[in-house]
């Protein structure tokens, strides 16, 4: 099972092109912070503007990095079901311990092809599968009915990054699904009440920054001692918020390069944050005892 704190890696950049050092050097330095794994090539890593190429390198760096420390999640997320496959095998035979797959953007499937999207991807691996489910970008909601008959048919699709924001979710998926079927957050500000209705944990953002934090919040809600879990998430507040005021990921590459971890460096069409946000950055970072600002 895949648990604690999963950082949903970003992708460094330096003149237009992959910054492989700085990734590789991030990579370390969230292992020796205690995070518990990676998901290189999601969202947070500007998968829709790598090339497949890049793409297949970041996944292949990751692994490289990694040396099986920690598990991998590769994004293999797409909504062209051969090219999420294609995707997936490719994680598969790089090494990477699973794979997570977003709910299929734009085209809009209904419930069935959701579910034969999702089990045909399932069908052409065997390591684990991670459904991700986030309506606000894909529009589309995977129902608790459409991932009963996913978990039914294929026995590698283990679990859940949920990004609907709905805390409701996590205790009706737990009881339809069973406490083994992994569910993950994809939002770190309610990650602690996620895991206080049976989580497993989450694939956050904020830990590209603060990796020891997040990772120490994670442990601790997961062990059930919540008062201890909530002074760190008091710490964390306001950077968790801060880092959405724009869209990610602006906010963490931000703060990845207040902290001297690489690049601001984004794709088109994101853009770096204004200088309004990177004041509220500035204090939620020190609020966070990250970096003393002068």
């Amino acid at each position: 099972m895949f648990t604690g704190a999963i950082s949903a890696l970003i992708t460094p950049f330096l003149n237009g092109e992959i910054d492989e050092k700085s990734l590789i050097n991030m990579i370390e330095w969230q292992i020796d912070e205690g995070i518990d794994g990676f998901v290189p090539v999601g969202t947070t890593g500007e998968s829709p503007t790598l090339s497949h190429e890049e793409h297949a390198r970041v996944v292949e760096i990751t692994v490289k990095a990694v040396k099986g420390r920690v598990p991998i999640i590769a994004g293999a997320g797409s909504n062209s079901t051969l090219e999420a496959i294609e995707m997936a095998k490719f994680a598969e035979k790089t090494g990477a311990d699973g794979v997570l797959c977003v709910s299929p953007y734009y085209n809009k499937p209904n419930q069935e092809g959701l579910f034969q999207h999702f089990s045909a991807i399932a069908k052409e691996i065997s390591i684990p599968l991670i459904l991700y489910n986030i309506p606000g970008r894909s529009i589309v909601d995977i129902s608790i009915e459409t991932i009963m008959r996913l978990q039914n048919e294929c026995k590698n699709i283990v679990g859940i990054k949920d990004a609907t924001g709905d805390l409701a979710r996590v205790s009706l998926q737990r009881l339809e699904l069973g406490e083994n079927f992994n569910q993950l957050s994809g939002e770190d500000i309610s990650a602690l009440g996620f895991n206080a209705q049976g989580g497993n944990g989450c694939i956050s953002v904020v830990s590209n920054v603060a990796p020891k934090l997040f990772s120490s919040l994670q442990r601790e809600s997961l062990a059930g001692n919540f008062a201890k879990a909530l002074e760190i998430q008091d710490k964390l507040t306001p950077l968790m918020k801060a880092l959405f005021i724009e869209p990610s990921p602006a906010g963490v590459k931000y703060v990845a390069n207040r902290l001297g971890l690489c690049s601001e460096q984004l794709r088109l069409p994101i853009v770096p944050v204004s200088k309004n946000t990177a004041e509220i950055l500035d204090a939620a970072i020190e609020h966070a005892g990250l970096l003393r600002l002068k």
